[in-house]
This record gives structure tokens, C-alpha cells and sequence, in this order.
């Protein structure tokens, strides 16, 4: 139980403090972040691994004109091996739902040990 409320949690508040931008660093249209964001949030549900303090990861990735998602990068201070593995696995190659164009985001992820 307490596995599935450090997850729910982790979920939360990684998304709420999510910032997608484009490649220029101008801010991206409301739609277009919102599909970024609840596609990455469905595809991290549920880590893998054990949280033993809070820390942040930026990854930075890019949508195709595929509509794929494409992980560029993951930066961790906390167990990076293990983190950009599951980033990565979770990410890479998945598809959008809706169609936004090929751009790359930088997204800011807090995960925070309940």
C-alpha cells in the first residue's frame, strides 16, 4: 500500500511541476503540452525501482513526425543507471495519440519518496 501511494504521488507531482519547451526555449502551445504531459505521465506509471529520497531528472526528448517519442537525454543526480533505464524503456519509441509535430521538449520531473 505504501508502494502505491509513493507511486501516485510520484506521478502527481512530477506532472504538475511539468515545463515543456520548444527547441528555441519559447513556451509551446497550452494543447500541444498537455499531450506531452499525459502521454509521459500513462507511460511512468508504476516505477520499477525504490525511492530512497526525492531528487529531480530532466529529460529531453523529441516528438517525430511519427508522433514517436525519442529520448534524447535523462540527468539525474540519483542512480542514474537505474533511472535513465526505466526513463528509457518507458519512453522511447512510444506514440502520441494526437499528432503535434516534430519538436523536442525538455521536461523537468521532481519524484518525491512518500
Amino acid at each position: 500500500m505504501k508502494s502505491i501511494k509513493t507511486v501516485l504521488t510520484v506521478i502527481m507531482v512530477a506532472f504538475c511541476t511539468l515545463i515543456a519547451n520548444a527547441k528555441d526555449g519559447n513556451p509551446i502551445d497550452d494543447k500541444e503540452g498537455m499531450v506531452v504531459s499525459n502521454t509521459v505521465q500513462k507511460l511512468l506509471k508504476e516505477p520499477s525501482f525504490v525511492l530512497e529520497r526525492d531528487f529531480s531528472i530532466t529529460v529531453k526528448l523529441v516528438v517525430d513526425d511519427k508522433n514517436e517519442i525519442n529520448v534524447l537525454s535523462v540527468a539525474t543526480d540519483f542512480n542514474k543507471e537505474i533511472v535513465e533505464k526505466y526513463i528509457r524503456r518507458r519512453l522511447d519509441h512510444k506514440k502520441l495519440n494526437t499528432s503535434i509535430g516534430s519538436r523536442t521538449y525538455v521536461v523537468p520531473v521532481k519524484m518525491v519518496k512518500q
